[in-house]
């Protein structure tokens, strides 16, 4: 045994971590043919141990809380999990005050149970990946903000990092910091913790985070125009989006010959027609009387059908979890693209893609977001995907592929010279060992 192979495994031996009850990080696991530590701790002084063990014996870990989002990303090779399934509790809860602060594991479904319980929800609509990935039905908190995919309310509210007021990690040096606060006005400094969301866990271990939260409308109404083309869909959302009527949600589902029947979009009459969904929330006398005036304003699109509350709720948890591209559905095998682009040019670049790749398209943000599903090839046609979204000033993220394609292609967009010269030092600052997430995010 080398000598820091030996330090490794001396520091996690179990009289430093805890015996059986008594706490502390316990080791366990075989993943594959080869022993995997899976490193499974309560509390944030563990994940510091854990951390500085990883350094001392130069091996990265992986950083999980439920694996939900595990396939997503490049195709990672480490002899360590570090399993955060333990940090689950709900530190604090003040509803008159629209905050929360949970452990960084605390299950996505069972946080947004809480504060309905209040009436109240997450503003940016976290996206549930377990259709589209096939994977546990259930995320975390963590994981959401690590992530940073949010759902169709993303062009009123913001994204998860607008809305997260603070967190406490552990950066790649062992060490444990807090960043942000419980209300705006008391952060001073830089905003480090709008850095955490999006960094997939490259720069730190989230242990424990501070959201806000919003009050849940009272009512909402989805107006629903049929059979439209990409290019006219795209025009009308525009046009809602631009009116006055607060326009919450803008989404377009063509017409598809691939796809089958999807929940409460299969009741709309999708795929075998086009459905274009607007939503508008608030009050009801507010939600009902917009409805109307929109669905005036857009007459030359067609006439209108409003779909209330339940129905309409349903409607838009399919369109923000992919339903339609489910990994057990008709589509399960393709690969997904998610393409972010300007809203206006979304029509134009998803259209083309779908008739040159013989692919599927659903757009979401009004067209800024396009969810691209592929027939399968082994460079999952990245080439082409990413070439359409730059020419739209966009970029492009295959978030989902064999590991095989994952392994041989980029998942994530490959940033500018310059861009990517930034993002290394900023990750050397928190990581400069390069221990969490190791090659996550960029292919070796």
């Amino acid at each position: 045994m080398n000598p820091d192979a030996a330090i490794w495994h001396d520091l996690l031996s179990p009289p430093l971590w805890g015996r059986g009850g008594e706490g502390g990080v316990t080791r366990s696991g075989v993943r594959g043919l080869g022993i995997v530590d899976i490193l499974k701790v309560r509390d944030a002084k563990d994940v510091e141990q854990a951390v500085r063990a990883a350094i001392a014996g130069e091996q990265p870990l992986e950083i999980i809380g439920h694996g939900s989002k595990r396939l997503i990303g490049q195709p990672m090779t480490t002899n360590a999990v570090l399993d955060l399934s333990a940090l689950n509790a709900v530190r604090s809860y003040e509803p008159n005050e629209l905050i929360i602060t949970i452990e960084a594991a605390a299950p996505l479904n069972d946080v947004k149970s809480l504060i309905d319980s209040k009436n109240q929800q997450l503003a940016f609509e976290p996206i549930d990946t377990a259709p589209l990935l096939g994977g546990p039905a259930s995320g975390t908190i963590g994981g959401t903000i690590a992530s940073g995919l949010a759902g169709p309310r993303r062009i009123q509210a913001g994204g998860g990092r607008d809305h997260l007021l603070g967190a406490h990690a552990v950066s790649g040096f062992g060490d444990s910091f807090k960043t942000g606060g419980k209300v705006v006005k008391n952060v001073t400094g830089y905003d480090v913790c709008k850095l955490l969301a999006g960094s997939w866990g490259t720069l730190a271990v989230m242990t424990e985070l501070t959201l806000k939260v919003v009050p849940k409308p009272e009512r909402e109404r989805t107006l629903v125009l049929r059979g439209l083309d990409d290019a006219a869909a795209n025009k009308a959302m525009t046009a809602a989006l631009g009116s006055p009527f607060d326009v919450s949600a803008a989404a377009h589902v063509p017409k598809s010959a691939f796809r089958g029947a999807s929940g409460a979009l299969g009741q709309l009459g999708s795929p075998q027609h086009a459905v274009t969904l607007l939503r508008l929330e608030g009050i009801t006398a507010s939600a009902t009387h917009r409805a109307a005036a929109l669905a005036r304003a857009l007459s030359p699109f067609g006439a209108a059908e409003i779909v209330e509350d339940g129905t309409s709720a349903a409607t838009w948890a399919c369109v923000r979890d992919v339903e339609p591209f489910a990994a057990k559905g008709a589509l399960g095998a393709w690969p997904v693209w998610r393409i972010v682009c300007p809203p206006a040019a979304g029509g134009a670049v998803g259209e083309r893609l779908a008739r040159d790749t013989g692919g599927d398209v659903i757009y979401d943000w009004g067209g800024g977001l396009i969810w691209a599903a592929l027939p399968p090839k082994p460079d999952a046609q990245a080439a082409l995907v990413r070439t359409r979204a730059e020419a739209a000033g966009g970029h492009a993220m295959l978030l989902r592929a064999s590991e095989e394609v994952r392994r041989n292609v980029d998942v994530f967009h490959p940033p500018k010279t310059g861009v990517a010269a930034l993002s290394e030092r900023l990750r050397q600052s928190f990581d400069p060992r390069n221990i969490l997430n190791r090659g996550r995010m960029t292919r070796a």
